[in-house]
């Protein structure tokens, strides 16, 4: 029985034609700046994003931490969602590796910062204060997407408060698919951006950072120091330029897939609908059952989180044919509650 894995879109494996790129990829010292391929990777992104360098990097965590490192010095401060990665999924890494204080604030219901409430949160230039240097947002943030208009916004704040823009752009194709726009227009307004590779895009392992080459260069030290320095790294590199230019576009069927298993469960009785955002589809499930549903899934070969609400992720190894099945154990679970209820 095929195993249909619902966890997450870092789940997916390499294609027959991903491998073959990999297996032929040139590669060289990456930490001598050696390696053909990473140097490939690195530029066909910055000028994609229309930044002005790239680093690769092994994850989006350290992405994102290396820039935060970059932008800010210890004691400073970045503001940050309440429920954004950078804050809540990644170890505190900005506060323990990088002693940079996060200022975290609500976000509202479509990911986005009010930039009123922000506003009050930049500190006045006191000793009793770190100092606000950053400004982090998130596109996509649980499947949303940001608002066009937003970035342009968040960038007029920024100057005025004289602050950094980072973006963790983990899965910011998935906005450029759903909104038909590029990726240099989503990401235009920003000072760094930081783009997952294995996230809905298929590649095995890491990510890039684009922005300034002086910025770049300061992310490079600290990707030295992290232990993000990587050798013959063109063999993983392949991979992303391989998802890169063969897998984007294909985004729109992971959104087409989730929008589908949506209707198809939004006629459960006791299993309630939330939304469906691009790749992402939000269950809220009964009090106390999502370990029995997990467990009951999982007997039937699909796997899922235990949160509630409960994530349901779509990616490349998911196809039209798995979402009756899916749809079939909902209802099944449903049926057995019910009887045992």
């Amino acid at each position: 029985m095929t195993v249909i894995d619902l966890r997450s879109d870092t789940v997916t494996r390499p294609t027959a034609a991903m491998r073959a790129a990999m297996a032929a990829a040139e590669v060289g010292d990456d930490v001598f700046g050696d390696d053909p391929s990473v140097n490939r990777l690195q530029d066909y992104l910055a000028e994609r994003a229309g930044k002005e360098a790239g680093l690769f990097l092994p994850s989006g965590t350290q992405s994102n931490l290396a820039a935060m490192m970059a932008h800010c010095q210890r004691g400073d401060e970045y503001l940050v969602g309440a429920k954004a990665h950078t804050y809540l999924y990644e170890g505190g890494g900005a506060a323990v590796l990088g002693s940079i204080q996060p200022q975290p604030m609500a976000q509202q219901a479509d990911g986005t910062l009010d930039l009123k409430v922000a506003e009050a949160l930049v500190k006045p230039d006191d000793v009793h204060h770190s100092v606000t240097r950053l400004l982090c947002l998130e596109n996509t943030w649980f499947g949303r997407v940001m608002p066009l208009d937003y970035p342009a916004q968040a960038r007029a704040f920024c100057d005025r408060h004289r602050l950094g823009l980072h973006l963790d752009g983990a899965r910011v194709f998935h906005a450029t698919v759903s909104q038909n726009k590029t990726l240099a227009e989503i990401v235009s307004s920003y000072d760094s951006v930081s783009i997952c590779l294995s996230k809905g895009l298929g590649a095995p392992i890491g990510s890039v950072l684009v922005g300034t080459k002086d910025l770049i260069k300061q992310a490079h030290r600290w990707r030295k120091v992290l232990g993000g320095g990587m050798r013959q790294a063109g063999v993983l590199a392949a991979a992303g330029l391989y998802a890169l230019e063969h897998q984007v576009d294909r985004l729109a069927e992971d959104h087409h897939h989730a929008a589908l298993l949506g209707q198809k469960l939004a006629g459960l009785d006791q299993i309630g609908l939330e939304t469906v955002c691009t790749n992402m589809v939000f269950l809220r499930l009964p009090e106390g059952q999502a370990k029995q549903l997990q467990s009951f899934m999982r007997e039937r070969g699909i796997l899922i989180g235990d949160r509630n609400p409960l994530r349901l992720v779509l990616h490349l190894d998911i196809k039209r044919e798995h979402l009756d099945r899916v749809h079939q154990a909902f209802a099944e679970f449903e049926d057995r509650t019910r009887q045992t209820g």
